[in-house]
């Protein structure tokens, strides 16, 4: 089809590659782990399973119940949204319609679980010495490294527009 070519949605392909990987992690934490079971692999890594029925950080999780189809609202309107957005960049763009597709997987394999579980599953736990970052996921990772791309973008895209502006 010539809207995959022509636009950003030619990176759709990535969201989908996130959205597998996500799921496929987290069928296997579910599969192989209890609640709060911790596999150390490193002295600073551990894989734990925990529910996130909250946002990043856990933000809202002991909200009693609200917050599930609060957030599930949110992600799928930031899923319309960036879907929108990689439908509207052209298909020279390169490093934002990334970012884009990055964060839609995230997005989605975020708003699966909200729906099919009620709570985000998280498992990747770093820390050093007796500090813990908070539990993620993939998608997690995907959605941090996508932001990561979209804001490249905005500082090289700008260059790109004074230097063309200049030019003239």
């Amino acid at each position: 089809m010539q809207v995959f070519k022509n636009t950003g949605l030619r990176w759709i392909w990535l969201t989908l590659v996130i959205l597998v990987l996500d799921q496929a992690t987290k069928l296997a934490v579910l599969d192989s782990l209890v609640l709060y079971e911790r596999i150390n692999y490193a002295p600073f890594f551990n894989l734990v399973y925990v529910q996130n029925f909250g946002a990043a950080f856990s933000f809202l999780a002991d909200a009693g119940g609200w917050q599930r189809w609060f957030f599930t609202g949110i992600a799928a309107a930031a899923a319309i949204l960036l879907a929108y957005w990689l439908y509207k960049t052209p298909a020279e763009q390169k490093i934002i319609p990334i970012g884009f597709s990055l964060i839609l997987g995230g997005a989605l394999g975020n708003l699966y679980d909200r729906v099919a579980y009620g709570y985000v599953v998280d498992f990747l736990d770093f820390y050093i010495n007796n500090y813990h970052w908070p539990a993620f996921n993939v998608a997690d990772m995907a959605i941090v490294i996508g932001a990561g791309f979209v804001l490249l973008d905005s500082f090289t895209s700008d260059k790109k527009s004074e230097s063309s502006e200049n030019k003239n």
